[in-house]
């Protein structure tokens, strides 16, 4: 019989050996890929000494294709929980040294295991993904354990945030695990995600295309709108997760945290009441509003490679987190398209499910025509928009820059949309259309029958641009709150989201609504 020492002997050992997962050997191959380990990843991920291991000593049961004589303590990820600024914080590190991170039942249910723990105690989760995809030699089993994640991706949307790391390969159906998640981040040149790989593209479609071409971070986060964020290398990759957790609470049921602010509440400037250039078609950035108004650097944001004609992130106002959404007139001259709508909508639906108040910038001269876009759905897609935005309860603040034309108008979070507070600066343009546009039709007939056609029609802009092409008209109905000077937005936005911070708002009680995805 064992003794107490020998017993504690043999723990010690058995830690020793799941530590090492796959072995030198491995580790040595996945530092040569230029990736770190699993618990390389979770040390730089988490405060330093909070991480708690579970099921360290975990394998798989099955016994076919010799599998019963390759046992590996951990079976392929590591789970458990930490902290990150102070924060409980739920995690998974798959193990590509243990059978190239593959997931299993074993493996699974690890996974399983934190996710309901995170749903009872109210904590984000973070899945580091590094994965070769399925373990084959586990057949539909590890169909299921997939499974068995999805359905707690999905019940645990808007409960808690979930994060999802790229940090391999991610392939196969072990992609609609990050895809259901918040936030997907992905490492320039290591990080891959496609349903079906190359060789399977080129056995199908005959196209031949390589593996970072096909999934590569610079793909998801211009290209396919999958990703989020797009990182040069893992540690910064793990540092922006930490980052973006400082904005969000721990669950639905909190807050998000509030940080002490150095950065006066009533900081003027001066620089904003220029901006907008006086020819109403020429473009400014839209992200230098953004810089000049929050908090002095605290502006993060998200998928910026996609969709460009719309800006969204996170940033703080006098240490209060609030979710931007805002036109970009360098791009499409801020106009909204399918992926626009996309983009903005899924953002809103996020800020509301965790109680992350709204701040709307406005300059959108409507939604972009073309035969493309309307065969693509835009009026599909736009509906998501105008959806997230009807249905949001959180405080929403809206600033009208320059143009509000049209449906656009109505669906960037207007009063008519239960937009809480609208702003709208001197140089506002709120109209059914374009000065240019509206004179053709009105004044259709009087350009027409006129001597000097074009000197008609220049009269008429000149009027109509007076008459019609400001904020006061909406003003004057109450569909704006206050015009306000340009160098005061910050200001104004304060005020406004510290009178918000108690607003209770709900809808009509059903299941859910029927967004039209």
């Amino acid at each position: 019989m064992k003794t107490t020492r020998e017993k504690i002997e043999e723990l010690r050992q058995l830690r020793e050996q799941a530590l090492l997962g796959g072995g030198k050997k491995r580790i040595e191959a996945q530092h040569k890929k230029g990736k770190l380990t699993a618990r390389e990843r979770i040390d730089l991920l988490l405060d330093p000494g909070t991480f708690q291991e579970l099921d360290m000593f975990a394998t798989h049961r099955s016994t076919d294709f010799g599998l019963d004589e390759q046992k590996i303590l951990g079976d392929g990820v590591v789970t458990g929980y930490g902290k990150i600024e102070g924060r409980l914080i739920y995690v998974f590190s798959q193990d590509f040294t243990v059978f190239g991170g593959s997931l299993a039942e074993a493996h699974a249910e690890k996974i399983c295991k934190i996710m309901d723990l995170a749903l009872k105690n109210g904590a984000p989760v973070i899945g580091l993904n590094d994965s070769g995809g399925a373990r084959i030699q586990e057949g539909v089993v590890s169909l299921g354990a997939y499974a068995d994640i999805f359905l707690r991706n999905t019940l645990a949307s808007g409960v808690v945030p979930q994060i999802s790391a790229i940090l391999g390969p991610c392939a196969g159906g072990a992609v609609y695990s990050p895809a259901i998640t918040d936030f997907i981040f992905m490492v320039e040149g290591t990080s891959h995600m496609f349903v079906t790989g190359p060789n399977v593209v080129k056995t199908v479609t005959h196209e031949e295309v390589s593996f970072e071409d096909l999934g590569g971070a610079t793909v998801h986060n211009a290209i396919s709108g999958v990703a989020h964020f797009s990182m040069p290398s893992e540690a910064e990759c793990l540092r922006a997760i930490r980052t973006l957790l400082g904005y969000l609470p721990a669950n639905n049921m909190d807050d998000p945290p509030l940080l002490t602010n150095d950065d006066p509440a009533s900081r003027a400037d001066e620089d904003l009441d220029d901006i907008v250039p006086d020819n109403p078609n020429r473009p400014y950035d839209m992200k230098e509003v953004i810089r000049r108004i929050v908090d002095r650097g605290s502006f993060l944001e998200v998928q910026e490679q996609w969709a460009k004609n719309i800006v969204i992130g996170f940033a703080r106002f006098n240490g209060r987190p609030a979710g931007i959404i805002a036109q970009q007139p360098m791009n499409l001259a801020g106009v909204l398209d399918i992926n626009a709508s996309d983009k903005a909508a899924r953002f809103v639906r996020f800020c509301d499910c965790f109680n992350i108040p709204i701040v709307t910038l406005e300059d959108v001269p409507g939604f972009l025509p073309g035969v493309g876009q309307e065969h693509g759905g835009i009026i599909r897609h736009g509906a998501k928009l105008l959806f997230a935005y009807c249905e949001a309860t959180v405080p929403k603040v809206t600033v009208i820059t320059r143009k509000a034309y049209g449906g656009a108008y109505d669906v960037m979070s207007s009063k008519h949309v239960r937009g809480d507070i609208n702003y709208a600066w001197p140089t506002a343009e709120i109209a059914v259309m374009g000065v240019d546009g509206a004179v053709n039709i009105i004044f259709k007939d009087e350009i027409e029958h006129a001597a000097d056609s074009e000197a008609k029609r220049a009269e008429l802009v000149a009027y109509y641009q007076e008459k019609f092409a400001n904020p006061y008209i909406a003003a004057a109905r109450g569909y704006v709150d206050e015009v306000i000077e340009p160098r005061h937005t910050r200001e104004k936005i304060i005020v406004a989201l510290e009178m918000l911070k108690n607003k209770r708002d709900t809808n009509p009680p059903k299941k859910h609504g029927n967004i039209p995805l």
